[in-house]
């Protein structure tokens, strides 16, 4: 399994920079997670609009899905549009930015596997296990694991006892790193840490630790160290053009 990072960004892209993306390779599968802010052209740089084979979003803030309408307008206007895209997001995280065009303009271009957080999916390859996250808008953190490989991201999630479930044993673990050591109160209970993933992580057995949805103003290199105060392991921080590879016989 391939891990390509997009974006890590939260809330919205600093200068050069974009909000949470992932593209996860596996088997020839192409499944891009949480297309947000100025994702498109960083996926752009690897592959063709058409090669996506899925897309999968934990909720529906727009730095978390607003580039899933330039992707399915490069695959829809064109004079050989590929099949739809099949989208699997929370019940209506997607309305708004499907809504983005004239009615109808996009509607062959995708194809909605609306769920519930909670649910079990397949999506090609990866078996995908769900769950309900604390956050401001329903968010569905995922657990993919194909050939015996786990990747779990949380999205965007305040403290959940969900979560060392979600995380357990992961190869790698793409957790909410919003802040550094303190929420502010406004946003307490709905976002996490970098002190609270290096936590996680060692409670759940993770092997790599990524930290992601970095708030534009936080002192990177203070995340990283509050998140190895807790977790002894390899930890990055979610940047563009960042590649994790993990083959479960090489473990």
């Amino acid at each position: 399994m391939r891990l390509k990072v997009l974006g890590g960004t939260g809330a919205w892209p600093d200068a050069g920079q974009a909000c949470s993306g992932y593209l996860v390779e596996h088997a020839g599968f192409r499944l891009l997670l949480d297309p947000g802010y100025a994702t498109a052209p960083q996926l752009l740089r690897w592959v063709r609009p058409e090669q996506v084979d899925a897309v999968y979003v934990t909720h529906g803030h727009p730095d978390h899905c607003a580039d899933l309408n330039p992707l399915l307008r490069a695959r829809a206007l064109r004079d050989d549009p590929p099949p739809a895209l099949p989208l699997y997001a929370p019940h209506g995280a997607l309305d708004v930015v499907l809504a983005l065009d004239r009615p109808g303009m996009l509607d062959a271009a995708y194809h909605r596997h609306d769920f519930e957080p909670g649910d079990s999916l397949t999506i090609g390859p990866f078996e995908a296990r769900t769950w309900l996250l604390p956050h401001s808008k329903p968010n569905a953190g995922v657990r993919l694991e194909a050939d015996g490989v786990v990747l779990a991201f949380t999205g965007d999630t305040g403290p959940s006892p969900h979560l060392k479930e979600l995380a357990q044993d992961a190869d790698v673990l793409i957790a909410d790193s919003s802040y550094v050591d303190e929420v502010p109160e406004d946003e307490r209970g709905t976002l996490f840490t970098a002190r609270e993933a290096g936590r996680l992580a060692t409670e759940a057995g993770v092997r790599r630790l990524v930290l992601a949805h970095v708030m534009p103003e936080t002192d990177v290199m203070a995340a990283l160290q509050a998140a190895s105060a807790g977790f002894a392991g390899l930890i990055e921080v979610a940047s563009i053009g960042l590649e994790v590879t993990v083959d479960a016989a090489a473990r």
